[in-house]
């Protein structure tokens, strides 16, 4: 398996076979440990070991949607809505500027009050006032036309994470609302329109399998996003999957003793407590990652 990783190491490709066996074989913990460290040889070498922090602005917790994972999902009745108003975003960004921050996101749930003019205002706000900054954006489907319109305004990034490149575990994850094809079609947009695009999974995500998680490996290998998310699924309690254990444990029984892989500790898909968030918004705090 080491040869797998060097040959990884070396900048070379693995086929699906190759990356299956590669994850099946990572429940063993002297093979996790070589490839984590041929990991940080090869991050710190291309990267170096600086440290970039990003504000995080949680602008809203409406959704539209109702994926099954996520705990702001349009059903739940139990979470304490708010979204912020201009003002208090500006507000959150002069505070971060001032400590230093260089990079503002600004993410939310898909909240129709927030329409495409508004998020546009926004956006050209943000860049009028804090030239010397990044702006990332991550709220979810829009339309080409929109993309286009936040860009112009100022947008550099967008996270949008594909969250499984596979179509029928895609349709097990959201409603039938929700569609696989527009999502990596947005994708697509985002790159071409000319954003720094970010895309990404949750790992351990129910009914997620090996061969899934190969074909995700693949999908990012092809798609060469500038920013890649991966998260672990953690169940929230107000949601379908309530009850749904984290994929990364079966799948250790299932490959493995479970000695290898460590737990993840991120909440679930970037979204599931978000009602935690605003009165540390309000108060002038921001989230860094």
């Amino acid at each position: 398996m080491k040869r797998l990783v060097d040959r990884l190491r070396l900048g070379g490709d693995l086929g699906p076979e190759d990356y299956a066996a590669l994850l099946k074989g990572a429940a063993e913990g002297p093979l996790l440990a070589y490839a984590m460290q041929a990991a940080r040889e090869v991050a710190v070498a291309r990267f170096g070991t600086g440290i970039f922090i990003r504000g995080l602005i949680e602008i809203t917790n409406y959704c539209r949607n109702d994926c099954y994972y996520c705990g702001i999902r349009r059903s739940n009745r139990r979470v304490e809505r708010y979204r912020l108003s201009r003002e208090e975003i500006l507000t959150c960004c002069r505070t971060g500027h001032t400590l230093g921050f260089r990079t503002f996101v600004l993410q939310g749930g898909e909240d129709a009050a927030l329409d495409d003019a508004w998020i546009e205002e926004v956006v050209r706000s943000i860049r009028r006032e804090f030239p010397d900054c990044a702006i990332t954006l991550s709220l979810g489907e829009r339309t080409r036309e929109a993309y286009e319109r936040f860009y112009r305004a100022g947008a550099d990034r967008y996270l949008l994470r594909h969250e499984t490149a596979t179509r029928e575990h895609y349709a097990q994850l959201h409603p039938a609302a929700m569609s696989f094809d527009h999502r990596m079609q947005n994708l697509r947009e985002l790159k071409e329109i000319g954003y720094q695009t970010g895309t990404g999974i949750m790992v351990g995500s129910p009914w997620q399998t090996t061969e899934h998680l190969v074909r995700d490996i693949l999908f990012i290998a092809e798609f060469r996003p500038q920013m890649i998310g991966l998260g672990p699924y953690i169940p929230q309690n107000d949601t379908p999957f309530a009850g749904q254990p984290c994929q990364v444990r079966a799948l250790q029984r299932q490959e493995g003793d479970g000695t290898g892989v460590g737990r993840g500790t991120a909440r679930t898909g970037g979204t599931a407590e978000r009602h935690r968030i605003p009165h540390l918004l309000r108060a002038g705090r921001l989230q860094t990652f």
